[in-house]
Parts: C-alpha cells; structure tokens; sequence
C-alpha cells in the first residue's frame, strides 16, 4: 500500500467514458465557448486600449480549458475498440482542426493583437514568448497576406490539410490486413508468435494470418528463413495502406501552394523558420555532411552482412540463391544472425530477461532515483476511490490500461505531479506503433492554482501468456524507455500556459530528452537491475520453462554479466546503416518539401522517390534489382510522422541527437545515476517545456552552446 502522502491527489483523473453523441456536443461545446471568448477580445479591445490581458491572455486561459478536454475527445480514435466512438472521435478532431484554422485567419483579433504586440509592453519571459508566437502564428496563417482570393486560397487548403491528416491516421489505425502463411512457411518464427495468430477456416485451413502489426512483423522480418516469405512480407508491408498514397501526394502539393502564398521559396522555408535549425539550408548542410561521412561505413557492412547470407544460404544446401544482393527483406534477419554469431546475441535468450511489468517496474525506480519521482499504481477499489463517479472502470479507456499517480519524493516536497497511463498491447482499431501521448497538460489557471497534467503511453507489445508473460526484446526496452522519456517530459514539465507544456517544443528538440534517456538501456548497472529472468516471477512461470527449456541448468535471477556485456558490445554493429536509413527518411522529406518551383512539385513522382533515394542512401537493394520499376511499393503512405507533425522536420530524429549525446556525454556518462545532476536536468531541462528558447536551455543545461562531437565521436565518425 502507498505510504499515507502518496494515497488521495488532490485532482481527480481524467474520465473515459463519452459515448459518440457525447463527443460531438462536447466538441460544438467547446467551440461555442472559444468563439464567444474571442468575440469579447475583440468587443473590449481595441487598437487603443490593447493589451496582453486583454488579447492573449483571454485566449490563452481558454486554450488552457479546451486542452482539458480536447486531447482526449482526439485520443479516443487511437485506442478506443468501438468503431462509433473512433469514427466520432474523428470527426470531432475535424471540428476542432476547423475551428482552429477559422480563429487562426480572424483578422479582426489579430487586428487587436497586433496592436498589443506593438505596444512592447513590460512582461514575465513565458508571457513575451507567448504574445511573440502567436502574432507570428497569425502572419503565418495568412494574416500577413491582404484579403483577398490568394488568402482564401490558403484557408481552403488549410481546412484540406487537415482532413487530410485525419483520414491518413484513420486509415493506418484501422488497417487490419494480413498474409496467410503454413506454419511450416514460417519456420524459423518464434514459436510464441506463430501460436497466436489466428488460425484459417474453409480454403485457409492449416494456415495461419500474419498481421502487419509490429508484434508479428518484426519477428517475421527478423527470424523467417525463407527469403520469399520475407520478401512477400515486406513489400505487402510497404503497401498496406495504399489508400493513403494519393493523400500523401495531395498533401505535398498543398502545403507547397500554401507556403508560395505566404511569400516562402518552399514548403520547408516554411516550416523550418521557427525551428532550431532556422533554414533549410542548414538542415540540407548536416544530412549531407552526415550521410558522406555514413556512407563507406554502410558500405563495409554491406559487405559483411553479404559474406554472412553466401555462407547461411551454403550451409542450408541453397548455394544457388545467392545472387549477389543484399535486400530489404534480408536486413533484419542477417543483422539479427550475425548479432547471434559474431556476438552470442540471442534476442529471444535477452527478452527471458526483460518481462514487460518487472522491466516497467525498473524503469520507474531508475526515473525515481534520478528526477526524485514517486509511482503509484492505482489498482482495484484505490481506482474507486480517486474517480470522480466513484466508478474505477471510469477512469480507463480499456480493461488492459495501467494508471499510476506520480508524486515528487520528500527531497522535492512529496507533491502531487499528475497521471500515467500505460496502455501497452495490440488490438483491432488502435494506434499501431509506440508513441506518447498528451491526455492532459498542465497551467496555473487564472486563480493562481496549478492544473496538473495526465500523460499515456501507447505501444504495441506481444500480449502475456499463460506459459510466458510479455517479454520485451532489448530494441523493445530501448523504446519503451524511449517513449517513458517522452511521458516524464510531460509529466515534470512546469509552464504557465498549456500552449507550452512538456513535450510542447520545437519538432528538432522535442526528441532529445527521451534520446538522451535512450543511454540508460545501454548502461551495464542499469541493465542488470531491469532485468529479472521470468521464471523467478511465478512458480507457474517456472514450470512452463522448465518444460520448454532444453537448459537442465536453472537460469541465475537476473541477466549474467557476458550477456549485458555482449548487448553493450553490440550498441553500434551496423549502425551506419541504421543511421543511413533515418537518413533516408529525413532527406525524402526535404526533397518532396523542398522543390525550386511548384511545377516540379506537381510532376514529382513521389513513390518512385522515396524508393529511389532509399536505394541511393541505405545501399540496400529492393525490388527494382531484380529488374522491376522504382514504384514498387509507396512507404511513405505508411509513414504517419510526415502527416502528423514531423513534416520538413524528420531531420530532427537526428539533429536532436546531436544535443542528446552532447548531454549525456558531458553529464551522465562517468554516471548516470547521479540524482544530483538528475534534478538539475529535471528542472534546467524537462521542467521548461517550450516556454523558453530551446536554445538557451540547451546552453542553461550545458553551460556553454551544443557541440556535434559526442555524437560524432559516438558514430565513430570524429
């Protein structure tokens, strides 16, 4: 039981539990109130009388109220399992998206606006920054543009983007294809994995359906010894979604209209403006530079991993398969094979280590003694208790979800922080990859009193077995943690306005901090205390392995030193040619936003493209090697970041972790549990969400301006 401190939060957690209909008035609701509150700015101010209480403030207290609620009426298509509500949950996010683009272009509150901008007035630093973005954020809607049909032009395509981006996620959430294979196609596949999958009926008897969902993917890719299996897999993969083709090319031409409209050579001039990076030029200058000093490195592993598949293919009597190639579909499984050779890197031995819920556990502890956190789960009548209904089931949006309430530790006052979810299995409808989400931010509202936030992870991890719980691979544990970063931002982060709250920063910054946590999976003492071997969790558990395991040894509690050694050893083999492939996605994305004129844009062939750059950058050959055309598969219709955000803006996977590296290098590296510079990051860092510069809290962090030369010297590439 949680010690006395720790039992009653002084705010109730969010409630789950609209109905379609409700979502809808819900959001008309909202509206209605966000409408009437800048018709009053715009009723008592005027270019006289403006000011930032008057204008902004008015509309940032209300942003503060409709955050409260707008997250999670958007939240629900992503996890909800009734079509009804995700389908309303859709339309009312199309709602608000139109609603948002109507009083981004409202000339007459800009008008006051503008006014109280001009008039310089004397503010707190996070109130400046916030009169500053938003009087750019109307220029940059198209207020800078006199009326007229060009800026009619710009509303109508905004309101496009943003159906757009809707049904383009819809699409990716609801897909729910598959590939039926024999079990004897598979071979070579987890036994665990192939277990659950679902069995055919009638002309698919004896089969079983492999889903395009990660948990069955990726073993897949990883593990399946017939090259064709894996090859079918891949390129049914890279089109699984090919709905979502036309849209993404929609897309790309609208965004570079609406940014010639608005005066930008481009698309991305646009968006990068406002960021780190500032231009496109110096995006363009650090994925080249990168990519020339990645590409022999790739190339030598290409090599290596070539040597390894003529020599697999000769032991298994299948000398005439090789043909020279290294292929997409070979990657996984001949990076995997050489870990396991080269390295005794057994994935399936490492995950034995890394049950979900102990390695959760680990995890929290690990963030507990850095940031001075305290986790509580919320189980059974404790959930009762804290619902506002009285009704436990209220507070979840599904039977599999886990609530913890996060306190500071006595050492940082023992209060209150605010809610994590952790929503961690596959099902049908929901979001299909691993990602944190934002429930509800946290503000001081306008009595001066603190709001706290309420954050979800959502991934897509193999579900729990009466033989086996869920067990994590190490890549699994790195993005679990990885995403946790993300839900601790949120959490910790202290601003005034919601507008800038945790992970609320600038798209090339915003993955640093969980990047710079990444390094904590790879960290010899931290491994070995996340790590507990399953069969020590239940005396059921310890029957079913000793069944299934040809060992007469019993396996020692936590991971033997050799293993964590191997893993830590393991950190960079064929990284080049990982990197090379964020690259290929980061310079795909300048090259469809980054066209000389929109003509190009429009005859672009954005498939063959994103195949041909891939090519040219990963060196990995696809099916054009084997004399097919460079449209072979559209991946980019699968790619939700450049939809959903990460627009002109992928770069910042890599460029954040330039500052990643640079952090820990300086910080953490000599030791990473030092709680000390732990709450010195927590609150120099984490705690500033985008309320500052992130520039500054870069330099308030390091004491000095970022340096690339951890991260090269990482890469191995100084």
């Amino acid at each position: 039981m949680a010690p006395q401190q720790y039992r009653k939060p002084p705010q109730a957690p969010p409630r789950f539990t609209a109905t379609p209909s409700s979502l809808i008035e819900d959001t008309k609701r909202l509206i209605a109130r966000s409408r009437s509150v800048q018709d009053s700015v715009v009723k008592d101010a005027t270019s006289d009388n403006a000011s930032f209480k008057n204008t902004v403030l008015a509309m940032a207290q209300d942003d503060n109220k409709m955050a409260i609620e707008s997250h999670i009426i958007g939240f629900y298509q992503a996890v909800s399992t009734d079509q009804a509500l995700r389908d309303a949950s859709t339309e009312a996010e199309k709602l608000l998206d139109d609603f948002g683009i109507e009083s981004s272009m409202r000339e007459d509150v800009y008008k006051v606006v503008d006014a109280a901008f001009k008039k310089g007035e004397k503010l707190d630093p996070e109130s400046r920054r916030l009169l500053e973005k938003d009087h750019k954020s109307y220029i940059r809607n198209g207020l800078g543009v006199p009326a007229s049909p060009k800026r009619d032009r710009f509303k109508e395509i905004k309101k496009r983007l943003s159906e757009i981006s809707i049904v383009f996620q819809k699409n990716l959430n609801e897909e729910d294809g598959g590939l039926w294979f024999t079990p004897k196609e598979l071979e070579g596949v987890p036994e665990d994995v192939v277990s659950g999958l679902e069995k055919g009926e009638g002309e698919d008897q004896g089969r079983v359906k492999l889903s395009f969902k990660y948990p069955d993917l990726f073993p897949t890719l990883k593990y399946a010894k017939s090259a064709e299996v894996r090859k079918k897999v891949f390129i049914s993969n890279e089109n699984k979604c090919n709905q979502n083709t036309l849209l993404f090319r929609e897309a790309v031409i609208l965004r570079d209209e609406a940014a010639r409209i608005l005066g930008y050579p481009n698309y991305a001039a646009f968006r990068i403006e406002d960021k780190m990076a500032k231009t496109p030029k110096t995006v363009d200058d650090f994925l080249g530079d990168l990519r020339s000093r990645l590409a022999p490195g790739g190339l030598e592993e290409i090599e290596k991993l070539k040597e390894l598949k003529e020599k697999d293919l000769a032991d298994r009597g299948e000398e005439k398969a090789y043909d020279g190639h290294y292929y997409l579909w070979d990657h996984r499984y001949y990076d995997t094979l050489l870990l396991e050779q080269q390295y005794s890197l057994d994935q399936q031995k490492i995950a034995e280590y890394f049950p979900l819920q102990t390695t959760i556990r680990g995890m929290l502890h690990i963030f507990e003694e850095l940031f001075g956190l305290v986790f509580v789960e919320i189980t059974g009548e404790g959930r009762d208790k804290i619902a506002e209904t009285g009704k436990g089931s209220d507070i979840v949006w599904h039977a599999d979800v886990q609530v913890f309430s996060v306190w500071d530790d006595e050492g940082e006052g023992n209060e209150f922080v605010g809610y994590l979810y952790l929503d961690l299995f596959p099902r049908p409808g929901k979001y299909g990859h691993a990602a944190n989400f934002n429930l509800q931010p946290g503000y001081i509202d306008e009595n001066g009193k603190r709001r706290y936030p309420a954050t979800a992870l959502v991934c897509n991890f193999s579900k729990p077995t009466p033989k086996k719980p869920s067990l994590l691979k190490h890549d699994e544990v790195v993005t679990l943690f990885h995403e946790l970063g993300h839900g601790i931002h949120d959490l910790v982060s202290r601003t005034t306005y919601s507008r800038f709250h945790g992970t609320s920063t600038v798209r090339d910054f915003v993955e640093a901090p969980s990047q710079m946590l990444e390094n904590w999976c790879w960290t010899a003492s931290q491994l070995r205390s996340l790590s507990r071997h399953y069969s020590y969790l239940s005396p059921e558990y310890q029957s079913a392995y000793e069944l299934s395991s040809s060992d007469a040894s019993k396996p020692s509690e936590h991971m033997p030193d050799d293993l964590i050694d191997n893993i830590v050893k393991t950190r960079h083999v064929n990284d080049a040619l990982f990197n090379l492939r964020q690259l290929h996605f980061g310079i795909f994305d300048m090259t469809v936003h980054e066209a000389k004129n929109h003509a190009d844009v429009e005859k672009l062939e954005i498939s063959e493209t994103y195949n041909r750059l891939r090519k040219e950058i990963s060196k990995l050959d696809g099916p054009e090697a084997l004399g097919e055309s460079y449209s072979w598969g559209n991946g980019q219709s699968t790619f939700g970041h450049l939809i959903g955000g990460y627009d002109a803006g992928y770069y910042g996977y890599l460029s954040s972790q330039v500052y990643s590296a640079d952090m820990f290098h300086s910080v953490f590296k000599s030791n990473p549990m030092n709680g000390t510079e732990g709450r010195r990051y927590r609150h120099t860092v984490l705690e500033r969400g985008g309320s500052q510069d992130e520039m500054q809290t870069l330099e308030d962090f390091l004491g000095r301006k970022p340096s690339t030369e951890a991260f090269y010297k990482e890469l191995g590439l100084n």
